[in-house]
């Protein structure tokens, strides 16, 4: 099937080029909305489906509000209200929504590469709005967006990462996005949540925060996957926050300019400390409203640039 329409299925397939551009939409889309202009016709007579078949609120809602700050129609289909119940296949469903003359999906499945498998079959353009333990693309966008704002640059930063590696498709994204934009990255984690080919990746892996942060310009916090992980990965919540969860004390490795952030929702006294999350380094509260301009940027490019090269 020819396609019309480019889509955003993660960030290892887009140049440094494209994700500068994204992020320069993206800045100015936010912008806007923090000028309390929140209706713009780029989108006007446009369809946005979110095919969700997990849970999200963040997400769903960020992809919502961006098509409605746009003009745009927009919708929301989950698998426990659909005809996935009933027994319709994923594709089916993708088709459905095509048929009706959608003109972007954003799909989140547990399953990696659900969203590629949609993109190959319907005419719409689809975004990748997490896909089993692969990428969170447009998660990583606004992360980039945030720590470009806050810092001035990427290039040349320390950005930590620190938590459950090992299911997480955020540190993915951001490890594919920032790197190519010139950024350290190290992780850091339990030797049993930390990959073995992370180097591969071009990051530092420690299975220690103090090693992992030391100097960090950055500092992320990654949420426990409890729901994609086997038990007995560590010994309990506590133990976890102990020895890897992020606090005061533990930041006084990292510069002193720090800024800490997490993509939430937060298991708080388990990833970060309430201290930090509440304190004035941290940035999470920042990174909500750059999701909302990054979904803004990537629906407007997709429909109305036909892809993310200027």
């Amino acid at each position: 099937m020819e396609k019309r329409k480019q889509d955003l299925l993660g960030l290892k397939e887009l140049s440094a080029a494209q994700i500068e551009n994204i992020l320069s939409h993206a800045a100015e889309m936010k912008k806007l909305i923090k000028s309390g202009t929140k209706k713009i016709p780029n989108l006007q007579g446009k369809t946005e489906i979110n095919l969700f078949y997990e849970n999200s609120t963040r997400t769903r809602m960020s992809f919502e509000l961006a098509a409605k700050y746009m003009s745009a129609n927009s919708a929301n289909i989950t698998a426990s209200g659909s005809s996935v119940q009933k027994g319709e296949t994923l594709l089916d469903t993708a088709r459905t929504l095509d048929m009706m003359q959608t003109d972007i999906i954003a799909v989140r499945h547990s399953m990696s590469g659900a969203p590629a498998l949609i993109a190959k079959n319907v005419n719409a353009s689809v975004i990748n709005a997490g896909d089993g333990m692969n990428e969170h693309p447009t998660q990583a966008l606004l992360d980039m967006l945030t720590i470009q704002e806050k810092k001035g640059h990427i290039d040349g930063l320390k950005v930590a990462i620190v938590g459950d590696i090992e299911h997480s498709r955020v540190v993915r994204s951001n490890i594919y996005g920032l790197t190519k934009l010139g950024a350290e990255v190290t992780v850091g984690g339990p030797s049993t949540l930390m990959p073995p080919f992370m180097e591969k990746l071009g990051v530092k892996a420690f299975r220690s925060v103090h090693e992992a942060i030391v100097d960090a310009d950055v500092v992320m916090g990654l949420r426990i996957q409890l729901e994609r992980q086997e038990s007995g990965l560590f010994p309990s919540m506590r133990e976890y926050f102990r020895f890897f969860g992020i606090d005061d004390l533990k930041l006084k490795s990292a510069k002193p300019d720090v800024i800490v952030m997490h993509p939430g929702p937060v298991n708080r006294g388990v990833e970060l400390s309430t201290s930090v999350i509440d304190g004035d380094r941290s940035v999470i509260n920042e990174q909500v409203t750059s999701g909302v301009a990054v979904r803004m940027a990537v629906m407007d490019m997709l429909v109305n640039n036909g892809g993310f090269d200027k």
